[in-house]
């Protein structure tokens, strides 16, 4: 089957790349060429593998590339990709050999991949025949919790836990109102976000990552911030993406203050209908403890490291607990892998 790559310094047709990406089954935002800008600014580069055939791109991956320090060679990565129906395995191995041999072209010691595919033994056992190994990083949530929107509206309101149907609706009653986040208000979203990372521990990017999102996604419509406010006072706000018939939850904060008005709930009741309104199938709220059900929910009132206080919040919109089949590396200079990976648990 035709191959072709492209390296980072070649052009790529990005209106032929997006379209094959949106109408793809597992097509992601994250394999969109605007995410490729977007993680461009940041010291990624982008290449692509694709298998063409008759009405155009039959399968494909965009790949993240970054370089290591003292020269010693690049990092490839696949995030929510490849893209491609796994049990033809013909077409996974004429994608899988272009793949490799960008990814050497280009010096990586190391392809890793994160597809975007439930948990799949199936899938496992097919990877590991094609040479990969499951990866000591895996960089995108392994579980998640995907809302179906395809019902009205009533309807998906229905579906959410009673408690937080009812919290959607007491933050209208207690006067909290959405609006969209224009540019101006990146600066009160950013101190919004600090904010939030040192209450609940976590990491956040800087203020020109959120930047320069809001600048390549919310003006073509695959984005959008939106903003919680009580009495003109800003108290919570999300950016969120939408990619074909999806879209996603990524970035959200919120204020110590007016809690009690519940403003997170009826700013993800807003995300929601944003993308139901923009032809959205499913809105994935992106990230919850890899654990089964029966453990998330057995646990999910005692536990509050890591994810476990997001899973007590996300569980209520009534969507279905989800678990992918995670990162894999297929390694191409073993002894920079390990040392690569010793690194890593050193860090970390």
């Amino acid at each position: 089957m035709p191959q072709r790559i492209f390296t980072p310094s070649e052009t790529i047709d990005a209106a032929a790349w997006d379209g094959f990406v949106r109408a793809a089954p597992g097509g992601h935002v994250l394999q969109t060429t605007t995410w490729a800008q977007l993680k461009s600014r940041f010291g990624w580069e982008a290449g692509y593998a694709l298998v063409e055939g008759e009405g155009g791109i039959q399968a494909g991956a965009q790949v993240l590339f970054r370089a290591l320090p003292l020269g010693l060679g690049r990092v490839a990565y696949v995030p929510k990709g490849p893209l491609l129906n796994w049990a033809n395995g013909t077409v996974a191995d004429a994608l899988l050999n272009a793949l490799h041999r960008l990814c050497r072209r280009q010096r990586a010691i190391f392809l890793k991949i994160e597809p975007d595919e439930e948990d799949n033994p199936a899938l496992a056992q097919r990877l590991q025949g094609w040479g990969f190994r499951p990866s000591p990083q895996t960089v995108q949530p392994r579980r998640t919790i995907l809302v179906d929107l395809t019902p009205e509206p009533e309807e998906i309101l229905a579906r959410m836990k009673s408690k937080t149907r009812y919290n959607v609706r007491l933050a209208k009653r207690k006067g909290v109102t959405v609006r969209e986040g224009t540019e101006r208000d990146l600066d009160s979203f950013y101190e919004l976000m600090t904010a939030t990372a040192k209450r609940d521990r976590f990491g956040v990017h800087s203020r020109a990552y959120y930047e320069a999102a809001y600048q390549l996604f919310v003006p073509r419509g695959t984005g959008r911030l939106l903003l919680a406010e009580y009495d003109g006072e800003l108290i919570a706000g999300v950016m969120v993406f939408a990619c074909g018939d999806k879209a996603w939850y990524m970035y959200g904060a919120s204020s110590d203050a007016h809690r009690n008005r519940m403003p997170n709930y009826l700013l993800q009741w807003a995300a929601m209908q944003w993308a139901k309104t923009r032809g959205c199938r499913t809105y994935d709220l992106w990230g919850v403890p890899d654990e089964d059900e029966e453990t998330l929910e057995a646990h999910f009132l005692q536990r509050r490291d890591g994810l476990w206080g997001v899973y007590r919040f996300k569980r209520g919109f009534g969507g279905r607990v989800v678990r992918y089949v995670g990162a894999w590396d297929y390694v191409y200079r073993p002894a920079l892998y390990w040392l690569y990976c010793r690194t890593l648990a050193w860090r970390g």
